[in-house]
């Protein structure tokens, strides 16, 4: 009978481990499809999470690319909790969230070679890059270059869309370029594995 009762009891526990790690997934699932959708609503188009040639015989990955009426923006998207520390200067940046804290790398640098990477694909085609936090970070002691929250950077870029044209020319033409190229970029890596 006990030996019935432990069975049980490891059933149950496993159970709940296993709804809970799909909890969580799913948590984490319908936040990036909020980021995606809150963006596709503020933007003539976005592209998300492509491969282009990195012009060195490589791939770089994109977290997000949006169309705006006169550029393009290269968006990395973090969703951290806590309060962020980072400077342009500084090669690690610390995120302390109560008592919990970890480090990670200056997010600028990798943001940099994105930018060089699609520039270089797209040398007539206005883009700019950004880091954007999600809300539950807060950046302390002032905001590193290229840096701005989610959700200020939506409604700017929300309240701008509404008074203007879409995208022409140059720009149109580059970003079916930037389609075709990470089509391309996806393809050959599929190829490989």
């Amino acid at each position: 009978m006990a030996l019935q009762l432990d069975v049980i009891s490891l059933t149950l526990l496993a159970t709940a481990a296993l709804l809970l790690i799909v909890l969580i997934w799913l948590i984490r699932r319908r936040r990036a499809l909020d980021i995606e959708q809150r963006l596709t609503r503020i933007s003539t188009d976005v592209i998300s999470n492509v491969l282009i040639p990195d012009g060195e015989g490589g791939e770089i990955h994109l977290e997000y690319i949006l169309l705006l009426p006169g550029e393009m923006l290269l968006l990395d998207v973090r969703d951290l909790a806590g309060n962020v520390f980072g400077s342009d200067s500084m090669q690690d940046w610390t995120v302390i969230d109560g008592s919990r804290r970890f480090t990670f790398s200056n997010p600028q640098h990798a943001l940099y070679d994105r930018l060089a990477a699609l520039r270089r694909l797209l040398p007539d085609v206005p883009v700019r890059g950004l880091i954007a936090f999600t809300a539950r970070a807060n950046i302390a002691k002032g905001t590193p270059s290229d840096v701005v929250a989610l959700d200020v950077l939506i409604a700017e870029l929300g309240s701008a869309r509404k008074s203007s044209s879409g995208p022409t020319g140059l720009l149109r033409d580059g970003w079916e370029k930037l389609r075709n190229e990470a089509v391309v970029a996806q393809v050959a890596r599929l190829m490989e594995e």
